[in-house]
């Protein structure tokens, strides 16, 4: 909302000397929040002064253009007395006219320095100016010709043009709907500085008659009120007065014609969307209802539209000619012929609006204030003000009939509390404050001895329950004055085992080099294809949204992969050497149990309600993924860097799992969007996390990253219940370390893993830890068979081990080994 500060000075005696930028400080403070403050003219420097034209000789040109050569009295302003000689080409100007003219040395918006200068075979000395040249407004068709009585040659024209005018733009928050109009905002000034306020609504209007424009209301809850008043014989040629449509301009709207600038400054002025129609096209009474099945309207936009049963529309005998408070219909259009007006000031259900202006995309200052809420009971003083306007500067007369159809809804009486205010607010605001202060908004207050009862003001629709009021108090009294107190916390609180294991989570990842990031759970059918999967993959059954925020990825995704991997590539696109990503978040796999049950919202669900909505909700585990590509250790003076692959993906989870305090076992697997042969399936106690490995190639080629790119998916959830809330630290031994390896020769279809789980179990518990150092295929182990060395590594906690006890854990190790995956030692 933009609003001159002159304007608002209208109906506030504001303190003498009062800065905007003090005025802003104090209105901020109110709710009404400072967007910026505009000095139209700031940027034009120099003199630029009234001239009257005294000669304008038309002179064509050889290239079509015809220019004007004028004198122009400039008064003493160019200090020599004597008319300035400019040339101009625009058209709209006789002599006699006053206009406003920049003399050579001026400086216009953009930096555009004014000389004298030769052109068109004259020295133009100054330039008759337009409004956009002045940075008043996008109108260049013609320069600026100012009234009669503007001022006399040679007067500062900055001040006829109000370019000293300060403009403050207010960011307006939906339920201050009142502050969407100069009257508003004046009165938020009054309250902020206790200065006396003149109401532009407090006006005498002719009391309702029988001779006025016939009206039926059909729905009088989408239409509680309607006025109607007429103008005879207007001038549809009469011009904006200079004043009003400079208003206008600095209000962010653009002056079209008396008749709409006249409803539009209404509107500005007092908060009432205004609706004018031409009279000689209407035919028969106004009718307003609901719209039927199959109707339709051409709005003033040239827009065909489809209406909804839901719509409230504006009709007579011909049809429909406006949706109600929305946008009017293109049969009853004022236009450039219209003598006779009818005025509709209509209050209209906020809700409506709001789902009509939806519902067909419109967008309006009207529908705007419309759908907020605006204050029923000053239909008829605008449509009186629009009448005043109309008549005055348009020539018409004003017709005796005065419709007025409906009541103005009562507001709602609120009870609360005395000290509500203090206790909600933490200030110390007794009772006499408190009435005060709801007075001072406009509240009707009735005391009694513990309690008082306020009826809102007719402009505050937004004030329905107690806690609104509180809202309004504390406002005025200041919530700067809420005093910094630190919340106590409650004994035998903190957080959860959940938000424990989470947060140890994070820190071991962040540890390992990862960095998290937070991508949209949303997925579509590419995203899938681009991971390979099949089409019975059971991660593409998803639940599908209702109103997604794109077509493309219109259900919640059953795997974080997708967004961690297009993170990934745009790291590395913007020239990453190398990323380790990580994502927690939850993902969803529908039950498939029916939709879910839709209950009203004027009554608590029963138990067995809630627990139909809880029976719908999809399965929401919480996963964790992992991205490595590129660079995991980066080369440098020191050597060689290495790339990021399956072991470190896999070698993550397991330092999860020993920080968790869990053992998570590997195992081999074949597992889209991960290469065959290098995709590990991972579990604890036997239940399956998930998977982690090297991407399939074709995977890193759709996500745009480097092929061996590796990756990691688990149930964070499944991981979790198997932690240990306090994970134990290892036991050491004294005692010195004795070392054993070994090298078995199995089949190229035995894991490492598989070696590796028998080797434990055989050793026994004086194994304290193994580790494969080698892979070796060859002749030497022959073909279709691959030889892995392990290192064993045995200490006992109370004694030193001997020889023998070494060599025979060492033994019964490898023959298991032999046992389970028919390996052999390599001698």
């Amino acid at each position: 909302m933009k609003t001159p500060v002159s304007w608002i000075r209208e109906y506030v005696d504001l303190p003498d000397g009062l800065s905007t930028e003090d005025l802003t400080h104090r209105l901020t403070a109110l709710g009404l929040k400072l967007e910026a403050i505009q000095r139209a003219g700031a940027d034009i420097r120099g003199p630029l002064v009234v001239g009257r034209v005294l000669t304008m000789d038309a002179e064509p040109q050889k290239n079509g253009k015809t220019i004007n050569w004028c004198t122009v009295d400039v008064g003493a302003a160019n200090g020599s007395g004597e008319p300035q000689g400019i040339v101009c080409g625009a058209h709209n100007f006789a002599p006699g006219d006053l206009v406003v003219v920049v003399l050579p040395g001026g400086v216009l918006p953009g930096g555009f320095e004014i000389s004298a200068r030769k052109t068109y075979g004259h020295v133009s000395s100054g330039m008759i100016c337009s409004a956009r040249e002045l940075g008043l407004g996008e109108d260049h068709d013609g320069i600026i010709v100012l009234p009669a009585d503007a001022g006399t040659p040679g007067d500062d024209a900055f001040d006829v043009l109000g370019l000293r005018e300060e403009v403050i733009e207010f960011e307006i928050n939906p339920d201050r709907a009142y502050a969407l109009s100069l009257r508003g905002v004046a009165r938020e000034a009054a309250l902020a500085y206790g200065a006396p306020y003149r109401d532009p609504a407090d006006r005498p209007v002719p009391a309702a008659n029988a001779d006025g424009y016939p009206v039926e209301i059909d729905d009088p809850a989408g239409c509680p009120v309607f006025v109607a008043r007429k103008v005879t014989g207007f001038d549809p040629g009469a011009p904006t007065p200079d004043w009003m449509a400079r208003r206008l301009t600095q209000s962010g709207m653009r002056p079209i014609s008396l008749a709409v600038d006249v409803t539009n400054y209404v509107m500005l002025e007092i908060g009432r969307p205004i609706h004018g129609y031409d009279a000689d096209k209407l035919q028969g009474p106004i009718r307003v209802r609901r719209a039927r099945e199959g109707e339709r309207l051409t709005t003033l936009d040239g827009v065909d539209r489809a209406l909804s049963v839901e719509d409230l529309v504006v009709t007579d005998d011909s049809g429909i000619i406006g949706l109600g408070g929305v946008m009017g219909g293109e049969t009853t259009e004022m236009s450039g012929t219209t003598t006779n007006v009818l005025v509709e000031a209509a209050h209209w259900d906020a809700v409506s609006m709001f789902r009509t202006g939806k519902r067909h995309k419109i967008a309006s200052e009207a529908g705007k204030r419309n759908e907020r809420g605006v204050d029923p009971v000053v239909t008829e003083a605008a449509a009186d003000r629009v009448v005043e306007l109309l008549t005055t500067y348009g020539g018409g007369t004003a017709d005796s009939g005065v419709t007025v159809v409906g009541t103005p809804p009562e507001p709602p009486s609120i009870t609360i509390a005395y000290d509500l205010p203090a206790r909600v607010s933490g200030m110390p605001i007794d009772a006499p404050t408190t009435v005060a202060n709801l007075e001072a908004v406009g509240c009707a207050v009735q005391r009694a001895e513990a309690t008082l009862t306020a009826t809102p003001p007719p402009w505050r629709p937004d004030l329905n329950d107690p806690f609104d009021l509180v809202e309004e108090v504390a406002r005025i009294v200041g919530y700067d004055q809420v005093p910094s107190v630190l919340p106590r916390e409650a004994a035998g609180r903190g957080l959860t085992r959940e938000q424990r294991l989470r947060r140890r989570v994070g820190r071991t990842l962040a540890g390992a080099g990862c960095v998290e990031v937070i991508s949209f759970p949303f997925v579509g059918d590419a995203a899938f294809d681009a991971l390979g999967l099949a089409a019975d993959d059971p991660l593409r059954h998803t639940v599908r949204l209702a109103n997604p925020l794109s077509s493309e990825e219109p259900s919640y995704t059953t795997t974080l992969l997708p967004g961690l991997l297009r993170a990934a590539a745009r790291n590395l696109g913007r020239g990453a050497s190398g990323v380790s990503l990580f994502e927690t978040a939850t993902v969803a796999f529908p039950v498939d149990r029916g939709p879910a049950p839709i209950y009203g919202v004027d009554w608590r669900p029963t138990d067995d309600e809630l627990a139909k909505l809880v029976e719908a909700l999809p399965d929401q585990p919480l996963h964790l993924a992992v991205a490595l590509a590129g660079e995991r250790e980066r080369a440098g003076w020191w050597g060689a860097g290495r790339a990021s692959g399956w072991a470190d993906a896999i070698g993550i989870v397991r330092r999860l799992g020993t920080e968790l305090g869990v053992e998570v076992e590997v195992g081999a697997a074949t597992r889209m969007p991960w290469h065959p042969g290098r995709c590990a399936v991972l579990s604890v106690a036997g239940e399956v996390l998930g998977h982690a490995g090297e991407l399939h190639p074709k995977v890193c080629q759709a996500f745009g990253l480097p092929q061996r790119s590796a990756a990691v998916e688990v149930d964070l959830d499944a991981l979790m219940r198997h932690a240990r809330d306090v994970t134990p630290g290892p036991d050491f031994s004294t005692y010195p370390l004795a070392k054993e390896d070994v090298a078995l020769v199995v089949g190229e279809e035995v894991t490492a893993a598989e070696v590796e789980a028998a080797l434990r179990a055989g050793a026994g518990d004086l194994l304290e830890s193994i580790r494969l150092f080698d892979v070796y295929t060859g002749e030497q182990v022959g073909a279709g068979h691959k030889s892995l060395a392990f290192a064993l590594r045995f200490r006992a906690p109370d004694r030193t081990l001997t020889e023998e006890e070494t060599a025979a854990a060492r033994d019964a190790a490898v023959a298991l080994a032999a046992e389970r995956t028919g390996a052999v030692q390599r001698s």
